[in-house]
């Protein structure tokens, strides 16, 4: 299949679940669509990110890491949570839906990166390609590899990683056990 109509498919089955989960009546037919596109029923995972037109900002990201549903259960349920029950943010009015730009990245199967310290760590990163999983005990975080846009160095993007993760900013130092996925990324235009 082509990449661009996968990501059509996947930014129109996100965005149908946004309006449905606003008490909207989606513009397309979700259960159409899964029918033209078997490829929806295979076991995927993807994160659904909402961010607002007008200024770029963050307004919900919710995701799986691992594929434990088919992609269409996956990117339904990611989206109406990104949409009202990321903890983050109030639940998005449908007011607000003008102002909202889709993304979805599937993810690829995460893989374990060993490393011997910190500086080891930053010689293997891909920034720009690696997606990065920090995981200590019962603390884990990840970034999608969007964030090294916004976090290019390797240390101000493993500072926040640790942070999220509810660790100190210095964590990497502690070790953590960390894996690497790739995504493959649609988003909407403006």
């Amino acid at each position: 299949m082509k990449e661009n109509r996968k990501g059509e498919v996947l930014l129109a089955l996100a965005r149908a679940s946004v309006e449905e989960a606003l008490g909207l009546t989606p513009h397309i037919d979700k259960e159409a669509l899964r029918g033209q596109n078997p490829w929806l029923d295979e076991k995927g995972a993807a994160f659904v990110t909402l961010n607002r037109k007008s200024d770029g900002s963050l307004r919900g990201c919710i995701g799986s890491i691992i594929a434990h549903r088919s992609l269409y259960d996956d990117v339904v349920s990611n989206a109406k949570s990104a949409a009202i029950n990321d903890p983050r943010f109030v639940a998005m009015r449908p007011e607000e839906l003008n102002d909202i730009t889709i993304e979805v990245s599937v993810l690829t199967p995460p893989e374990p990166l060993p490393y011997d310290n910190a500086q080891d760590l930053k010689s293997k990163l891909r920034p720009g390609i690696d997606g990065v999983i920090l995981k200590r005990g019962a603390y884990q975080a990840t970034f999608l590899p969007q964030v090294w846009q916004q976090l290019p160095t390797f240390e101000s993007f493993m500072e926040h990683l640790c942070q999220k993760a509810g660790m100190r900013s210095d964590c990497i130092n502690a070790h953590p056990d960390v894996y690497v996925y790739r995504v493959e990324e649609y988003a909407q235009k403006h």
